[in-house]
């Protein structure tokens, strides 16, 4: 399979542009150039930057050109500091991952402001094709959207292309970019597309006493590895609505044979169709604890760096999956260790 060079070690800015109360303090203060040369000590090649649309744009779809400013200047301080990025609209008017709807799919006047906010940053960003991709938009969840949501991205692709030809164009899947849904993406546009999945598999597990998770309970605790029985006696003792993916778990247990199993179709998709593959998002919540932590980033990152699969941690700090803070930060050299 083809590998994504600049793009194999790399970590989210989650919490500064994106999924946050956008105020001018807040921009200004969260992310600092100090955070981009940490980034950089720690060995990452690159930083996915998530940016909600009302950042630049409002309902209407106006530009805020004062919005723009904080991208060009993650863009340059990355430039400096030897980094390449990846701008990723977390958030389009009528659709977000975490409040879903189905408004933006299936309105045309929504669908053509997703599509003139692109056209801008390809306008103002495609120059920096050397070291920049986009990432058209984070986690499509209900498969029912998933067709439509194709037509979107090729009306996309037409429009960026007219300003960036070049450009790497990062698409992901239904079921909040899935690695199971990877076969389901269309077929490369051009030679420029990279097939994008998140991994956060278990959501059991990595998800173990999440508020936001439908049905789980806030005292609910994993340790990994666990083994078959367990896990599923366990999971059918509480009520969260989470795909298990039972099939894939081998009897002896979670181990790297896992993440292999769950990765195997989106691989042989993306070898037969000759594209890259990147995990644009993984991580553990910081409730777990350490050391059955460590065991899933050993696994999942020995199963990605198996195969050369670029990738980004979520997240640099904050958005309780902190690296930096919390109980990650007690594991960081370990995890960061993990990688070549």
């Amino acid at each position: 399979m083809r590998k994504w060079n600049g793009y194999q070690k790399g970590v989210n800015l989650g919490g500064w542009l994106s999924q946050a109360e956008l105020t001018d303090e807040h921009c200004r203060s969260f992310i600092k150039r100090s955070d981009i040369e940490n980034i950089r000590g720690m060995g990452f090649d690159h930083l996915r930057l998530p940016v909600d649309y009302n950042l630049v744009q409002n309902e209407t779809g106006e530009f805020r050109e004062d919005g723009f400013d904080y991208i060009d200047r993650c863009i340059q301080w990355c430039g400096e500091l030897g980094l390449n990025m990846i701008l990723d609209l977390h958030k389009t008017a009528g659709f977000s991952f975490d409040e879903g709807g189905t408004d933006f799919f299936h309105s045309e006047r929504l669908i053509l402001q997703f599509i003139s906010l692109w056209s801008r940053f390809a306008q103002r960003y495609g120059r920096f094709s050397g070291r920049l991709a986009f990432e058209l938009l984070n986690e499509v969840v209900d498969e029912a959207d998933n067709e439509p949501w194709m037509k979107i991205a090729e009306r996309t692709v037409r429009e960026i292309r007219r300003y960036a030809p070049d450009i790497k164009i990062l698409i992901g899947g239904y079921m909040n970019n899935s690695v199971t849904a990877v076969s389901r993406i269309s077929p490369p546009f051009d030679e420029n597309i990279i097939y994008n999945f998140h991994c956060y598999e278990p959501l059991l597990f990595t998800h173990q006493g999440a508020y936001w998770i439908k049905g789980m309970p806030g005292s609910f605790r994993m340790e990994y590895p666990v083994g078959k029985t367990e896990f599923l006696e366990r999971s059918e003792s509480i009520s969260a609505e989470i795909e298990r993916f039972e099939n894939k778990i081998p009897d002896s247990g979670f181990s790297a044979e896992y993440f292999e199993r769950l990765f195997s179709d989106a691989l042989k998709t993306a070898e037969e169709r000759g594209v890259m593959l990147y995990c644009g998002e993984y991580g553990v919540i910081e409730l777990a604890d350490g050391a059955s932590a460590l065991n899933w980033y050993r696994d999942i990152h020995s199963v990605l760096e198996k195969y050369g699969i670029g990738r980004a941690l979520w997240c640099y700090k904050g958005k309780d999956f902190g690296l930096t803070d919390g109980m990650l930060s007690e594991i960081k050299d370990e995890i960061l260790g993990l990688s070549a």
